[in-house]
């Protein structure tokens, strides 16, 4: 013997039949939290930002070797030359 039974309702009408908790505002609110890091992300993946976060240390570093090379420049040359006069 075979028995089926349809029922026709919604989930929210078969989550309150059957006891279970209303899990919609959780839901919204892990959403709206969600939409947020995903909007910060999105942000962050801007071009300029990107290359001012991953380059500042490559950059200092040939601004540094940069300053470095003219210092020595202008000491070799400006200590003969002051050597000179004096």
């Amino acid at each position: 013997m075979k028995i089926s039974v349809d029922i026709d309702c919604t989930p929210e009408e078969a989550r309150a039949f059957l006891g279970l908790p209303d899990v919609k505002p959780m839901q919204d609110a892990l959403m709206h939290q969600l939409q947020e890091r995903i909007s910060a992300n999105i942000a962050a993946m801007d071009p300029e930002v990107m290359l001012k976060t991953w380059l500042p240390v490559g950059l200092q570093n040939l601004e540094q070797m940069q300053k470095f090379m003219w210092n020595q420049m202008a000491s070799a040359m400006g200590g003969s030359g002051k050597d000179q006069k004096k």
